[in-house]
């Protein structure tokens, strides 16, 4: 398997986790995060689907949604839903940034900043709502961000 193909399967799962996170904290998030949720949902949906669509135009077969996730916390309220839900995108930001370095190709590459810096906007803005500061952290997406 290449180093592409291997960056775009690590990038879809993470993508995957991150549906299947957003789908569990909606029940729990805050009323004021609703709408945010479901943007930020729906934008890793698109990107999942967009990095599908890469594997199957070079002739693969993407990788299929686990059944199931297994997050970090329990999920019981607004502030561990936040929490998860800040987890999952910065491995998401992990994924994306493994992509951009090991991709060949000028449009994986892309596809590697774009998430990367999705993800890394989308933490900030979980930082931001469980009070952490700095809402930012330099170099998203590597070991230990």
């Amino acid at each position: 398997m290449s180093d592409d193909r291997k960056a775009l399967d690590n990038a879809i799962e993470a993508e995957n986790a991150a549906i299947f996170t957003y789908g569990v904290t909606t029940a729990f998030i805050g009323t004021a995060e609703r709408v945010t949720v479901g943007q930020y949902v729906a934008a890793h949906r698109v990107r999942r689907d967009e990095l599908n669509a890469d594997v199957t135009a070079a002739g693969g077969t993407p990788p299929q949604s686990a059944a199931g996730y297994r997050l970090p916390v329990n999920v019981t309220d607004a502030t561990s839903a936040a929490t998860v839900l800040l987890d999952a995108e910065q491995e998401c930001a992990r994924a994306y940034r493994a992509l951009l370095e090991q991709a060949g190709k000028t449009e994986l590459r892309r596809r590697g900043v774009d998430g990367l810096t999705a993800s890394a906007g989308y933490a900030a803005h979980w930082r931001g709502v469980l009070g952490q500061s700095p809402v930012t952290v330099p170099f998203p997406g590597t070991p230990g961000t």
